[in-house]
């Protein structure tokens, strides 16, 4: 038994099916594009950490400079 009483022989039926209906380059291309998407995603989500990361000290150095004025007045 396999996933969910599915046997190894029936997935690879199924992926013999798939492979002969769209054929290697098109499952080739599905595959480069999503693993594409990925990349890019996984790159933003670095992205946008950093730029957080980044702008939280310059918003302490900001408020505590207003609070010294505050106690100056």
């Amino acid at each position: 038994m396999g996933f969910g009483g599915i046997s190894i022989w029936s997935l690879l039926l199924i992926l013999a099916i798939v492979i002969l209906l769209f054929g290697t380059k098109k499952l080739r291309n599905v595959g480069g594009d999503l693993g594409g998407a990925i990349k890019n995603f996984k790159k933003s989500v670095k992205d946008e950490e950093a730029a957080k990361d980044k702008a939280e000290p310059e918003s302490q150095i900001i408020e505590g400079k207003v609070t010294e004025e505050k106690d100056k007045v």
